[in-house]
């Protein structure tokens, strides 16, 4: 081998260990809430920029054991007479993005976020339906946040805010589901686990398409990501938070890297409420797909 072919060589490997150290840095480490919700004042980076907001995902192949062919309401308006024979086996996506309107409000610390996320339950090989849409969930909000740095039992709470949420599916009678909530939430981490404990008020409805919607799905979440080396294992727990009747839903999910902009994705869902239409509806999903962006 002349000095040339091996002076090539040296400099492929160089570049193959350079490339592989960065996305071992991206793939081991927990994205800051400080980087993902620009709480520093020295490196906010302005209004108007879009970036994702939830995880953004596609699976090609969800399971359940018990689709909901005939959903329900405690409003009897929004109940379906006539049965429609759905498969187990959909596809199902979600995007999720948010932008900054404003910053430095709030004695100078605080920043207004729009955001806008959308989940899609799709009966790709339903062709006995013509491959339809079974359920569409659309939730925008305005969030104000709030930067902090406190201490407590090990986790550094880095954020505080409160956010106006609608979420509803925009189907007509008697299918259609809307809510509206008042959300808190406190961000917290610690190494490589964070966390986001986040309780809710609903708001009352004119006309109710769903009056025990909190009654199933819960009063609050609590979001755990977690990193263990290449491994990203993420839980969102819904609850009622009570004592008689608890109820609410378990999603686990479970992401290894493809490369750097793509990951494999596992989704276990267990509970109500894995849709709107579906909030009074329990059942166990298992999903596999792949993610793009995520907490």
């Amino acid at each position: 081998m002349n000095k040339t072919r091996a002076s090539l060589l040296i400099l492929m490997l160089l570049c193959l260990h350079l490339n592989a150290q960065k996305l071992i840095q991206q793939t081991t480490s927990l994205k800051s809430i400080a980087t993902v919700w620009d709480l520093d004042k020295a490196n906010k980076q302005g209004t108007f920029k879009i970036t994702a907001y939830k995880p953004i995902y596609f699976t090609a192949s969800r399971w359940s054991d018990t689709p909901n062919k005939l959903p329900y309401s405690e409003n009897s308006d929004y109940s379906v007479t006539e049965e429609i024979d759905y498969n187990s086996l959909e596809a199902k996506f979600q995007l999720s993005f948010k932008t900054k309107l404003a910053e430095s409000i709030l004695f100078g610390k605080g920043d207004l976020w729009a955001t806008y996320t959308q989940i899609a339950h799709w009966q790709i090989y339903n062709t006995d339906i013509s491959r339809a849409f079974r359920e569409l969930n659309y939730e925008p909000e305005l969030i104000i946040t709030y930067p902090l740095n406190l201490t407590v039992a090990g986790f550094n709470i880095k954020m505080a805010s409160v956010s106006l949420n609608h979420q509803s599916n925009g189907r007509d009678l008697p299918r259609s589901r809307s809510w509206n909530r008042i959300i808190f939430n406190i961000a917290m981490e610690s190494k490589n686990l964070t966390l986001y404990l986040t309780p809710w008020l609903r708001l009352p409805d004119d006309e109710d398409e769903n009056p025990l919607i909190t009654d199933f799905i819960g009063n609050g979440r609590l979001t755990a990501i977690y990193k263990l080396k290449k491994h990203t294992f993420y839980t969102v727990l819904t609850n009622t938070f009570t004592v008689k009747d608890n109820r609410g839903s378990l999603q686990f999910n479970y992401l290894y890297p493809l490369n750097e902009n793509l990951n494999l994705h596992a989704q276990l869902f267990t509970g109500y409420g894995e849709t709107l239409v579906d909030y009074n509806h329990y059942q166990n999903t298992v999903g596999l797909g792949v993610s793009f962006s995520n907490w």
